[in-house]
């Protein structure tokens, strides 16, 4: 497979130009010819705002990707949830307790609330339980019988729903209470009476019930309006109350909350971006402690022929001895009795009965075991990286929180500089955070990558180890050599430089990661067409686009013709030069 001959020729330079300071950086921009810059069009900028638009407040806003969803605080809920209650009970000329009862029943859907109730209104009351008037006529009594305690009361120590069944306020608030304490399913509360389905609303709890199920039942009611609605969901951040309402066909599943945790709309776990969400279950589920230990077990041991335990091997000989109460003694190779081996078995410590069988191949046990072994090998190897993305970007968001709460001020005084100055190390250390999460996620991709494809694996391996480089570069300027900078006695003429280089390699970063992205959520099918031969690495600003035009000779040219992203360059898959 020939990349280093085309694709990595731009992008060798990258790392061994930084330290120059004669070089200017371009916008960042530019990276593919016309027929794949397109493509890039339509990718996340991972929050940050080009260069050239900074002095533009309207371009700035232009170019902030549109959202297709709305997140939701608790008054904003309490809000919305009114509107519709308030909408429904104008146009069915319901009150506002009958048009809760009905959204509750049809999932807060106020269009199928409407089209169901003007469609058949006599069918709806009867599912939903709305009664226009009570079946029990007592009007006339002074005195009722309870119809849970048998207790004879007068009349205003009773309470019925709209179907008119009179229980006393003491079994009503028992009957009530219960069903809070139950769970949510007390909005669906009928009339007590077995036969009746006459729904029990938020007026008889706010009547009957004591102060702390009247919250109880307030809280489960709200937090319905977001479980039963389809388009909208709970941030799954711990101790977060926020909500998100996303519109259909949006586009991105990733969702930002308020309280700045990404997820996928889709599975709820944090954002996975470029990994689908059935790649993510799978890798999540093979994380799990209970199928790794299996895996271990099975890679590091052999279970007792007698009794089936699990025995691990922790010395050198062949001669196994299982624990009490057990004691069997056997071989570790071939698994039958100690006893029997012998010369016949060509010596207490060597086992010609194994070698025999592997000879027949009837060693499927051993195969086995082999084979959980190289699984575990693997799932290791793209584990401990998964996690060591996952902390090294946790460190990033505490390195990012430090900075901007206690060194940022400090930077602006040392180095007498602006606060929007050293908007570059905030945007450098956001591109961190975003591009250890998308790396930690590719590592995923990459364990479930079919090894029989080893075009895709290679192509996969190079876009992801481009990224990772040009990561770790920007990690390393951000975190390392800005240190000096914070620490130093008074301002260093270099500062400015260190500025520049800073944002160019933020923007190379972000370029690498786009390429990466996009190529995994295409299934790497680049790699069979000569499109792939238009992804190149970004333009290092050590090589920027010429000031004199494209032919390369401009400031900071190596002396020879740059050729463009998607030019001319051998195809990937051809090896036959």
């Amino acid at each position: 497979m020939v990349l280093e001959d085309n694709v990595i020729e731009d992008s060798a330079s990258v790392e061994d130009d930084f330290d120059g300071d004669d070089y200017d950086y371009d916008d960042g921009g530019d990276y593919y010819d016309d027929d794949y810059g397109d493509a890039g069009d339509d990718d996340d900028d991972y929050g940050l705002v080009e260069d050239d638009d900074v002095d533009d407040p309207g371009a700035m806003v232009s170019r902030r990707p549109k959202l297709g969803y709305t997140v939701l605080q608790e008054a904003d809920i309490k809000q919305r949830q009114e509107d519709d209650i308030s909408k429904v009970s104008t146009v069915l000329s319901l009150s506002q307790v009958e048009a809760t009862i009905l959204l509750r029943h049809y999932n807060w859907n106020v269009n199928e609330v409407h089209d169901e109730w003007f469609s058949d209104e006599e069918r709806v009351r009867k599912s939903v339980g709305l009664f226009e008037r009570p079946v029990v006529d007592v009007s006339d009594a002074s005195k009722f019988t309870c119809g849970i305690c048998f207790d004879l009361l007068p009349c205003d120590n009773f309470a019925s729903a709209s179907c008119g069944h009179p229980f006393c306020r003491e079994c009503w608030q028992g009957y009530i209470c219960t069903s809070i304490n139950d769970g949510p399913g007390c909005l669906l509360l009928r009339c007590p009476e077995p036969s009746c389905k006459a729904a029990v609303g938020p007026d008889m709890i706010d009547k009957l019930a004591p102060c702390e199920e009247k919250e109880k039942y307030s809280q489960f009611l709200l937090r319905s309006y977001i479980e039963d609605n389809r388009e909208a969901k709970w941030c799954p951040a711990p101790g977060c109350e926020n909500a998100v309402n996303f519109a259909v066909g949006g586009g991105d599943f990733d969702i930002t909350c308020l309280c700045s945790y990404r997820f996928c709309w889709n599975c709820t776990v944090e954002a996975h971006r470029p990994v689908d969400c059935e790649t993510v279950t799978k890798w999540m589920l093979k994380n799990s402690v209970d199928g790794e230990n299996v895996n271990w077990i099975l890679h590091n041991s052999k279970t007792c022929p007698k009794c089936k335990r699990p025995i691990e091997k922790n010395q050198g000989c062949m001669h196994m001895t299982c624990t009490p109460p057990c004691s069997y003694e056997f071989c570790w190779l071939c698994l039958r009795a100690w006893s029997s081996h012998g010369v016949a078995t060509g010596g207490f410590y060597s086992c010609n009965v194994y070698e025999a069988e592997m000879q027949k191949g009837n060693v499927d046990a051993e195969m086995r075991r082999e084979m959980a072994k190289n699984s575990f090998e693997k799932y290791t190897h793209y584990y401990e990286r998964w996690a060591s993305n996952q902390s090294s970007r946790e460190k990033a968001l505490e390195d990012l929180n430090r900075m901007e709460s206690e060194n940022m001020e400090k930077l602006c005084n040392v180095q007498c500089t602006t606060m929007s100055q050293l908007k570059c190390i905030t945007e450098a250390w956001l591109q961190i955070v975003e591009c250890r999460r998308v790396l930690k996620w590719t590592y995923a991709y990459g364990y479930y990558l079919p090894e029989h494809e080893k075009t895709k694996t290679q192509f996969f391996e190079y876009l992801q180890g481009e990224a990772e480089a040009g990561l770790e570069r920007l990690h390393r300027c951000a975190e390392k050599e800005l240190d000096k900078y914070v620490t130093a006695d008074g301002p260093l003429s270099d500062f400015d430089d260190f500025r520049t280089k800073l944002t160019g390699l933020t923007s190379v970063t972000k370029t690498y990661f786009e390429n990466l992205v996009r190529a995994l959520e295409n299934g790497l099918e680049d790699v069979n067409s000569t499109a792939c031969n238009k992804i190149v690495s970004p333009r290092s600003p050590a090589s920027p686009r010429s000031p004199t035009g494209r032919n390369g000779k401009g400031r900071g040219s190596r002396g020879k013709e740059s050729p463009r992203a998607g030019g001319s360059p051998k195809s990937v898959d051809d090896t036959s030069k």
